[in-house]
């Protein structure tokens, strides 16, 4: 059964095909919603209020962007209600060795390029937590969720200008941090290939 099948059985008030929905997608909400929010009981509050939503909603959802769209837009916004509402505005979000993708180098790395790998993520780590949350929250959909800069404007509800403006602000200010704090400036995209569209952090 599709994704799109169980939604629509869901919406007529099946709970055994919103519960497959909750198994298919609850690893990714609830990763989308840590990095945003950057402790697990935000995220974990967040996940609960997002899928909340989602079956309340559920009725009335026609498709038009793709369930799992639309499951990021609701998780993108309660975990931004979350990080409002907490106390622990700029804690660290988890970032997974597996999760964050960088520029690898292709074949093994020698310990030496694991070490710089790690003191990369750890520098990527911190500096997202010193963005601001429109900052943050798209590095998140495009870096990290690898959604495309159409979706995030469907997820966000934003225009796609406005997605690609705060993008290129966003890794211009990471660019800045991780500047700042160490000499990283290899792992970061140019400038040509920023404005191209790619370029990872």
């Amino acid at each position: 059964m599709t994704v799109e099948e169980l939604a629509r059985r869901a919406g007529k008030g099946d709970e055994s095909a919103f519960a497959e929905l909750v198994r298919l997608y609850e690893k990714k909400v609830y990763n989308l919603a840590l990095r945003i929010c950057g402790n697990p009981e935000d995220a974990a509050d967040a996940a609960q209020e997002a899928f909340l939503s989602a079956w309340k909603g559920l009725p009335n959802f026609r498709g038009d962007a793709g369930f799992s769209t639309w499951l990021y837009r609701l998780t993108s916004n309660a975990a931004i209600d979350c990080l409002r509402r907490s106390k622990h505005q700029r804690g660290e979000a988890s970032l997974d060795n597996e999760e964050l993708r960088l520029d690898a180098v292709d074949g093994t790395p020698s310990p030496q390029e694991q070490a710089e790998d790690a003191e990369l993520r750890q520098a990527v780590m911190a500096g997202l937590g010193q963005l601001s949350e429109d900052h943050r929250q798209v590095l998140t959909l495009r870096e990290l969720q690898e959604l495309s800069y159409e979706e995030i404007a469907s997820v966000l509800d934003v225009d796609l200008g406005t997605v690609k403006s705060r993008i290129s602000r966003a890794r211009g200010s990471l660019r800045k941090i991780l500047l700042k704090n160490g000499n990283l400036s290899g792992y970061l995209p140019s400038k040509a290939t920023e404005q191209k569209g790619g370029g990872r952090l």
